[in-house]
């Protein structure tokens, strides 16, 4: 478990499935309350999440009562979006805030802890992408030092639908990991 200024990580078990199914739907009706075209509330279930804790990672960020804040999946491959890659690279997916409880700036601090956790692994580069419709959340990467290096014009997502995505990159080098 981490302590990151009040802020408590840790990687989710198989017994957090739902709340992270939780904080999904929860930021999907968000998005959707906000005119964002992104997530759908009920996209994600258990299976999903569990399938990512057993390929990659998920990790749980909570409040110093256990209250969830907010969560993220981490890959250490993304050929879907980003072709076939040198292992250089931590894929952040599905960064997750609970709007309501999470501490002001909790979605930049998950983002920072998943940076770290992708620096420690002596990775040198932290990739996402995002919705190309989404010009409020490329934004916000790009405000957090990643700069877009690509777009995947035709994605195609579990429902079958295409669409385009952003490529974001940040390099990690001069980062502090503390």
């Amino acid at each position: 478990m981490i302590i990151d200024d009040g802020i408590l990580f840790r990687q989710a078990e198989e017994k957090d499935a739902g709340t992270l199914v939780q904080l999904y739907d929860q930021a999907a009706r968000w998005m959707r309350a906000q005119g964002i075209e992104q997530w759908k509330p009920g996209e994600r279930d258990p299976a999903h999440f569990l399938a990512v804790m057993r390929q990659g990672e998920v990790w749980l960020a909570s409040d110093g009562d256990g209250h969830a804040v907010g969560a993220y999946e981490l890959w250490w491959c993304d050929e879907e979006a980003w072709g076939i890659q040198p292992p250089v690279a931590g894929y952040v997916h599905r960064l997750m805030v609970e709007r309501e409880t999470a501490p002001a700036g909790a979605g930049r601090r998950l983002l920072e802890h998943a940076e770290r956790r992708i620096a420690r692994t002596g990775r040198e580069r932290a990739r996402l992408d995002c919705v190309s419709t989404n010009p409020r959340l490329i934004a916000y990467y790009q405000g957090a030092g990643y700069r877009v290096v690509g777009e995947f014009p035709h994605k195609v997502g579990k429902n079958g639908q295409v669409y385009g995505v952003i490529l974001l990159e940040k390099r990690l080098d001069q980062l502090t990991l503390v």
